[in-house]
C-alpha cells in the first residue's frame, strides 16, 4: 500500500484546508450555503444517529476524503477484516472481534460454546445454585485484570447499571497498588465472594498479583484450598497457566488470539458484564455492536458513519495541527466511556511506523480525553472555547434519562449539550472586549440515541472500534499490536530485582538507581 501522502487526493485535502483556514471563514456559513446540510452530513445506524454537519465538510472536501479512502484500499480492508484475514501482520493474527457478536456463529462453534457455557455459569449465580464453600448464595463479584480484562467490562457495567440484577454487585480490581484491592475486600464477606480472574496470557504482572493478594485473603477464611473452586474463575488463552493457580478445569472460559485485549469485552471477558446485567442484557450489547458491525460492512463509503467521521480525524490530524478529541458523555452512567476509549484509541494508533516497518511521514493517532457533561463545562470547556489547541469535540446524548419524574431536569442536561455544540461552532466573535470574544469555528459531532440501553451501548463502542480501523488503514499502520506496553513491563523485572539486590541496583542509571535508594530507605523506615 502506498503512503496517504503520494495520493493526489492528500494535495486537495490541503487545499480545502488552507480555505476552511481562512481569517474570513466560518463555519456555520456551511448551514447558509446548504439548507439541508443537516441531513446531507448526518446518518443512522440502528437507534444511533451521528451529526457531523458541524464539520469542516462539503461536498469537495468529501469527494477527496473519500478518493483517499479509495487510493488507500479501505474497501478491500474492511472486507478483509470482516473476512478473518492476518490484518495483524506483526503478530499474525486476524483481528475477528466482530466474529464474537455474530447472532448465528457457524464460523467459529467454539464462540457459541463459550457463551452457552458463560450463560449457564451466570444462571447458576443468579438462581443460587451456584454457592460458596459454605453453601450460601454468592452476593459479590470482584473481577481481577488490568487494561482491555478491566475498562471494558468495568465501564459497560457502570454505564448499565439501571439493568443490574438484584442482589449481586460487580467489583473491578486492576491496580497494582495493595490499596486497590484491599479497599474493595474490606468490605466483603469470603463466603458469598466470588472472583474473577481475567487475563489473556495469565502471566500480566498486576493480574497475577492482585490474584495472589485475593487467593491468600479467601484462604485466610476458608482455610481449605479445595474451596478456591466455587470462588474462583478465570477467562484466559493459557489454561494450564490458570489451571496451576489452581482454577479448576470446570471454571475456565476461552479466549482466543484472535481477539485482541482492548477489542474483548465481547468475549467471555465480558463474564462480569453478564454476572451484573443478566445474560439476555449482554447478548442485547452483542446485538447492538452486530447492527454497527453491519452497517459499517455493507454501507456505501459516502454514508458510512465509521468511515466519515475516521476521515475527518484523518483530515484534522493532518491538516489542522489536531492533536486530540474531547468525547463528553452528556450521561453520568457514561462517565467512564473516555477512560475507556483512550485505549482503543492511543494504544491501537500510537504508532510510528507503517505495517511495512517504515517511518510514517505524518502525525498519527491523538490523545483522547474527556469527561461527563455538565462538569466539563465548568472546567476544561473554557480551554475548548477559548484556547489556542484545535481540539473537535465528540457530543453523546440520550433522549430519555431513565430516572423517573426528572423530565424537566433532562432537558436542562440536553439543552446544555446543544448549546455548546452550537457555541464551539459559532463562538461570539464580534465581541468589543477581547477577553469576551469566542472564535467559535471549532467542530463536534453530536451523537444521540433514544436511550441508554445494552443495544445502543453496544452500537456506540462498535462505532468507535470501527473508526479507529478506518483510520489505520489511510495511515497504513497496525492498529491491532502493542509493542511500546511491553517495553515497561520488561524494565519493572530488572527495577524490581533491584529493591533486594546491590548488583542490580548498580547496573540501573543514575537517576533510577538513586529514586531506589530512597524508596528503601523509607521502606525501612515503617
Amino acid at each position: 500500500m502506498t503512503s496517504p501522502i503520494d495520493s493526489a487526493a492528500w494535495q486537495q485535502l490541503q487545499e480545502h484546508a488552507q480555505r476552511f483556514q481562512r481569517r474570513d471563514f466560518r463555519l456555520d456559513s456551511l448551514f447558509t450555503d446548504d439548507p439541508k446540510r443537516f441531513q446531507h452530513y448526518s446518518g443512522q445506524a440502528g437507534e444511533l444517529l451521528a451529526d457531523y454537519s458541524k464539520h469542516f465538510i462539503d461536498s469537495a472536501s468529501q469527494a477527496s476524503l473519500l478518493q483517499l479512502a479509495q487510493d488507500q484500499d479501505l474497501p478491500a480492508a474492511i472486507a478483509a477484516m470482516f473476512a478473518g484475514a492476518e490484518i495483524n501482520n506483526t503478530e499474525q493474527r486476524a483481528a475477528l472481534h466482530v466474529a464474537l457478536r455474530e447472532p448465528a456463529n457457524n464460523r467459529f462453534p467454539e464462540v457459541a460454546e463459550t457463551l452457552n457455557k458463560m450463560q449457564q455459569f451466570v444462571q447458576a449465580v443468579h438462581d443460587k445454585s451456584w454457592t460458596g464453600y459454605t453453601d450460601k448464595a454468592i452476593t459479590d463479584v470482584v473481577n481481577i485484570g488490568i487494561g482491555g480484562s478491566d475498562l471494558g467490562p468495568a465501564m459497560v457495567s457502570e454505564a448499565l447499571a439501571a439493568f443490574h440484577v438484584p442482589g449481586l454487585t460487580v467489583h473491578f480490581v486492576s491496580n497494582v497498588d495493595p490499596n486497590h484491592l484491599h479497599s474493595v475486600l474490606a468490605r466483603l464477606d469470603p463466603a458469598t465472594t466470588l472472583f474473577v480472574i481475567a487475563s489473556k496470557s495469565f502471566t500480566t504482572l498486576e493480574t497475577h498479583q492482585n490474584a495472589a493478594a485475593a487467593r491468600r485473603w479467601f484462604l485466610q477464611s476458608a482455610g481449605e484450598a479445595s474451596h478456591v473452586a466455587r470462588h474462583f474463575v478465570a477467562i484466559s488463552t493459557n489454561l494450564d497457566a490458570a489451571a496451576d493457580f489452581g482454577i479448576d478445569p470446570g471454571n475456565l472460559f476461552p479466549m482466543w488470539d484472535w481477539v485482541g485485549g482492548r477489542y474483548s469485552l465481547w468475549s467471555a471477558i465480558g463474564l462480569p458484564i453478564a454476572l451484573a446485567i443478566g445474560f439476555d442484557n449482554f447478548r442485547e450489547l452483542l446485538a447492538g455492536a452486530h447492527t454497527m458491525d453491519q452497517h459499517f460492512r455493507d454501507t456505501d463509503l459516502r454514508d458510512n458513519l465509521p468511515v466519515q467521521l475516521g476521515l475527518l480525524t484523518v483530515f484534522y490530524t493532518a491538516f489542522f495541527n489536531a492533536h486530540s478529541t474531547a468525547v463528553v458523555p452528556y450521561s453520568q452512567p457514561l462517565a467512564q466511556f473516555p477512560s475507556y476509549l483512550q485505549q482503543l484509541y492511543m494504544e491501537s494508533l500510537g504508532k510510528r511506523v507503517r505495517k511495512d516497518g517504515s517511518v510514517v511521514e505524518t502525525n498519527t493517532g491523538e490523545v483522547l480525553w474527556g469527561t461527563a457533561g455538565t462538569n466539563g463545562q465548568h472546567s476544561y470547556f473554557q480551554l475548548l472555547h477559548q484556547g489556542c489547541e484545535f481540539t473537535p469535540v465528540d457530543f453523546i446524548a440520550f433522549a430519555q434519562s431513565g430516572v423517573a419524574d426528572s423530565a424537566e431536569q433532562h432537558r436542562h442536561l440536553l439543552a446544555n449539550c446543544l448549546s455548546q455544540s452550537l457555541a464551539l461552532m459559532s463562538g461570539k466573535p464580534g465581541e468589543d472586549n477581547p477577553h469576551k470574544q469566542v472564535p467559535g469555528n471549532r467542530p463536534s459531532t453530536t451523537f444521540i440515541m433514544p436511550a441508554l440501553t445494552p443495544g445502543n451501548l453496544g452500537s456506540l463502542i462498535a462505532l468507535y472500534e470501527h473508526k479507529v480501523y478506518v483510520q489505520s488503514v489511510i495511515w497504513d499502520i497496525n492498529a491491532f499490536d502493542q509493542w511500546g506496553v511491553e517495553l515497561g513491563k520488561i524494565l519493572s523485572k530488572s527495577m524490581f530485582a533491584g529493591f533486594g539486590n546491590a548488583e542490580s541496583r548498580a547496573q540501573l542509571d543514575p537517576s533510577s538507581a538513586g529514586l531506589l535508594n530512597q524508596l528503601m530507605a523509607w521502606e525501612e523506615q515503617t
